[in-house]
């Protein structure tokens, strides 16, 4: 007997699709607010985390997908 899809559920290929976009969201958005935090530190705080200021600037001119 053949089992007719319902329009309202996800099948498991378009589930696991969703997981992967929610995850890669998910790491887009991580990166945009932590590279915001690093942009904000100040340099006796880069300097206790042993973060140069050029690393600092290399890391938050990288794209958010990055």
């Amino acid at each position: 007997m053949e089992r007719a899809l319902s329009p309202d559920l996800p099948t498991p290929r378009s589930a696991t699709l969703l997981r992967r976009l929610h995850a890669v969201v998910g790491e887009w958005l991580r990166n945009a607010r932590t590279r915001r935090q690093l942009a904000e530190l100040t340099s006796l705080q880069l300097a206790d985390l042993g973060i140069s200021p050029s690393e600092r600037m290399r890391e938050i001119s990288k794209p958010f997908w990055r």
